[in-house]
């Protein structure tokens, strides 16, 4: 089940299994289906774009390994204009920065679960989603975390 949203960060879509959000993808799809949790995943990310949203309210369900899950939970509790470095979600979880870095990378529900959040030691770092860096400095500059650029 998939729908697509039109957002300041590019086309979206939408993915959900079992009535829970499993990825997010940069591109439209042609397949628009009509779900509760498709719906309010849209709805929640225009309103997101539009700056009537700071908080996403979705179930979500992260397919990967227990580590992965970890990475994911720790960054969906950075709030929104704020940022942590992998070192920080490292030294948290008693792991890597290299190894938080590859699961941010791996984050199969970008903006939602808010990779764009977690910055290198020394600044800014890549980004998977939209048009890399561009895109990750566009999230930080709408959630006002842009001072932290410069």
């Amino acid at each position: 089940m998939r729908c697509s949203v039109e957002t300041p960060f590019g086309g979206l879509t939408v993915f959900a299994v079992d009535g829970a959000i499993t990825s997010l993808r940069w591109g439209h799809s042609e397949r628009q289906d009509r779900t509760e949790v498709l719906t309010a995943a849209c709805a929640q990310l225009r309103a997101y774009g539009a700056g009537e949203l700071k908080a996403f309210d979705l179930p979500l369900r992260v397919e990967g390994s227990p580590f992965q899950q970890e990475v994911c939970a720790a960054m969906a509790k950075i709030p929104f204009g704020e940022t942590a470095t992998y070192g920080d979600i490292a030294q948290e979880l008693g792991a890597s920065a290299r190894a938080v870095g590859r699961a941010c990378g791996a984050n199969p529900i970008p903006i939602i679960i808010p990779c764009h959040r977690v910055l290198g030691a020394k600044g800014l770092t890549g980004y998977s989603g939209g048009a890399g860096v561009e895109t990750k400095i566009a999230l930080l500059r709408h959630e006002g975390a842009a001072g932290l650029l410069i």
